[in-house]
């Protein structure tokens, strides 16, 4: 290995140690301090929108995972650059993790809540990084001075000798960083809080789900949404531990009076529970960022009640724990549409990656205006005086959702076997609801005539709405599906291609299939 190699390696060991050490000491200090997630969530908050969106439509639901090995596959190749070029004189690398210590404590402490105290893992870790870099970049591992008689020294290679101290280190940096993962996930989980916890009576239950909404003959998602199999699309690169007993809902703003509820308080407030289908404005034609689910609550509009809002408030800033920021139309929590704050979904506590132990859950509007998870605090504003989180980058102020319909069956590129087959999928237009769905199927014999799908049992104008078609396939070939749906105030869903920037995706969703 070549002495700049070399130099790299150790550079790649010192920033894992440092690392390592960063994550270890964080899991003592508190999750505040937790650089690694500080530096991530810096990165996601300075990212232009247009490269978010990119991340989201390339990665979907991995995109944090992408994210975070990005970063750390960029935390390598500059450590090792910096650290290639490291001499006595000019300690280059050292100055390199030292500067990356300052980025790590700054980053911590723009985290809100953060206190001083919060630097000692990242100062502590960048000492160890720069101490470990100058050991092995002293020599004291490279003495190759020859025996009296070379011939018969049997010793130690000393280049061996130093790739094994580099990588016994880079094993340190490895094991304290997983270490630092784990007690953190022990010390600061909230999974038994979450066990402890069984959700109160509900009062205003919902109506019961039919099984007719269920198209037979066709295997399309369940109409009501495992939790395993919900979408997961937030800012949150770590998910937040927060329990019961240290969650507040802070009521401020444009109101007559400040309220702040604590648990407790909420046992007030009468218990509903609500089937409503959540969509992502990330959300392409044809995508799966949508699902529907059982969700148990108060109705936001209690809450708001005795805090007395002014007339000429529009808007409803809510921020998640982690800072996260969503602007939500005034009537849309006082109306009838029974906007909620969730604290259950489909008969259990909420999960913690989908906002344990509270959220926001609205109909009819996307998550970027509304689904705030690990809500603590609503200001009640106008959207000329605020803007919120996705505003900020581009996105509009006010996100209804459209309507929309994709195909599942077929899957692209699937084979279908002729004679009798069928086809199917889902269609929503939250809060007005799916009337009808229309397919066309294309083939070597031109374009077909739109024929009606055949639709579920419809449920409510906040859920989606399952479809099926009977489809006689004759033709062998290569054929095209495709779907739109109506509302029920008669509207058709548009053909107009749109991206989801910036206010939810528009277009048909077709489907490439052949017959044989």
């Amino acid at each position: 290995m070549t002495p700049r190699a070399t130099k790299a390696m150790a550079g790649i060991a010192a920033a894992a140690v440092a690392l390592g050490v960063v994550q270890l000491v964080a899991a003592i200090v508190g999750p505040r301090s937790d650089a690694r997630t500080a530096v991530g969530s810096a990165v996601i908050d300075l990212t232009p929108g247009p490269v978010k969106e990119w991340a989201i439509q390339t990665f979907g639901t991995a995109d944090k995972l992408v994210l975070t090995l990005a970063v750390l596959v960029v935390i390598a190749a500059v450590a090792a650059a910096a650290a290639a070029l490291e001499t006595r004189r000019v300690p280059v690398g050292s100055v390199a993790i030292v500067a990356a210590g300052v980025a790590g404590a700054a980053a911590v402490l723009s985290r809100a809540g953060a206190t001083p105290v919060d630097v000692v893992p990242t100062v502590v870790g960048t000492v160890c990084g720069v101490a470990v870099l100058r050991l092995l970049l002293s020599g004291r591992f490279t003495d190759d001075a020859p025996t009296a008689d070379p011939s018969t020294d049997r010793g130690p290679d000393p280049g061996r000798r130093l790739s094994l101290v580099t990588l016994g280190f880079l094993g340190v940096g490895a094991l304290t960083g997983v270490g630092g993962l784990v007690l953190a996930r022990v010390t600061g989980s909230v999974s038994g809080d979450r066990n402890a916890f069984a959700l109160p009576p509900v009062d205003v239950a919902a109506p019961p789900v039919p099984p007719n909404v269920q198209p037979r003959g066709v295997e399309l998602p369940s109409f009501v949404t495992p939790n395993t199999d919900f979408y997961r699309i937030d800012t949150a690169l770590s998910v937040p531990q927060l329990s019961r007993e240290n969650w507040e809902l802070r009521i401020h703003g444009m109101v007559d009076r400040e309220i702040t509820y604590g648990f407790a308080d909420l046992e007030q407030f009468e218990v509903v529970e609500k089937l409503v289908t959540l969509t992502c404005v990330s959300n392409p034609v044809g995508g799966d960022l949508v699902g529907n689910a059982a969700w148990t609550g108060y109705r936001v509009r209690d809450l708001l009640a005795p805090a007395g809002i002014h007339p000429d408030a529009d808007m409803v800033l809510s921020m998640s724990i982690d800072g996260f920021t969503a602007g939500t139309p005034v009537e849309a929590f006082t109306d009838d549409r029974g906007s909620m704050l969730a604290i259950g979904m489909n008969g259990e506590p909420l999960p913690t990656d989908h906002g344990y132990p509270a959220r926001l859950v609205v109909p009819g509007l996307y998550g970027y205006v509304s689904a705030t998870k690990w809500v603590v605090d609503l200001e009640v504003t106008r959207f000329d005086r605020a803007q919120a989180y996705w505003t900020r980058l581009g996105w509009s102020p006010r996100g209804p959702i459209k309507t929309e319909s994709r195909i599942d069956v077929p899957r692209s590129g699937q084979d279908v076997p002729r004679g009798p087959v069928t086809f199917g999928g889902v269609a929503w237009a939250q809060p007005r609801g799916v009337r009808a769905v229309q397919v066309r199927v294309d083939g070597p014999d031109g374009e077909g005539d739109w024929q009606q799908a055949t639709l579920g049992a419809g449920y409510s104008n906040d859920t989606w709405r399952l479809w099926s078609l009977a489809w006689q396939a004759t033709t062998p070939g290569p054929h095209t599906v495709t779907v739109r749906a109506t509302d029920n105030t008669g509207a058709v869903q548009t053909a107009d291609i749109a991206d989801p920037v910036p206010d939810g995706a528009t277009g048909w969703h077709s489907v490439d299939f052949a017959v044989t």
